[in-house]
């Protein structure tokens, strides 16, 4: 079962699965789909391999072909990974039962995500982690405005060119920034604080990153 749907703060995905070896390709990709649908696929390969170590687990310390369930929320600036399964047993590092391989897995999520922890449920357990979502904004920002500048060059009737020289990108975005400050300007508003309020945006974005 997949559910795609928001939620009270974000956006949610849920899948039931199998955790065995032969399905971790098919729940990665599935990740893999998700996270485009959201504009997240910057932050992709991490997902996955968080969502990877997350089910093994399952498979090394619940059992091969144990019911799992995995859920991807998007709140804010973080994506929350979730795999539930049936066992109340929580993992933790250099835990009895949990060998070296399963203490490299927990040392990469520590080392991996923001956050990362074991919530007990009526019915088991769940693993969770949280990944940064920065990246993927950052990158969704750069694609916006390549969007943005290949429209402004057909409207204006700019030369074609696969890949411009520096100095005619420079001169476009220049000339994209200076129509957008007549526009407001014409709407009532005032260019100068539009002008500073978005170099504060940049460098505070620029120096997150």
């Amino acid at each position: 079962m997949t559910l795609h749907r928001e939620s009270e703060h974000g956006l949610r995905y849920v899948l039931s699965f199998e955790a065995a070896p032969a399905q971790l390709a098919t729940v990665r990709q599935a990740v893999r789909g998700a996270l485009g649908q959201w504009g997240a696929a910057a932050v992709a390969e991490e997902a996955e391999l968080a969502v990877t170590e997350l089910a093994t687990n399952v498979i090394k310390h619940v059992g091969e072909g144990a019911a799992a369930t995995l859920v991807l929320e998007s709140v804010d600036d973080r994506l929350r990974v979730e795999v539930h399964d049936g066992s109340h047993a929580v993992p933790t590092v250099g835990s009895v039962g949990c060998d070296l391989e399963c203490g490299r897995g927990l040392h990469l999520l520590s080392a991996m995500c923001l956050e990362w922890g074991t919530l007990l449920t009526a019915t088991g357990k769940a693993v969770w982690c949280e990944l940064s979502l920065e990246p993927a904004r950052h990158c969704m920002r750069i694609q916006r405005a390549a969007l943005v500048l290949d429209e402004y060059r057909r409207v204006v009737g700019a030369s074609s060119m696969a890949a411009p020289a520096r100095a005619v990108l420079e001169e476009s975005v220049t000339d994209v920034i200076a129509d957008l400050l007549h526009w407001l300007a014409a709407q009532g508003g005032d260019p100068d604080e539009a002008l500073d309020r978005a170099q504060m945006h940049f460098e505070a974005e620029a120096e997150a990153a």
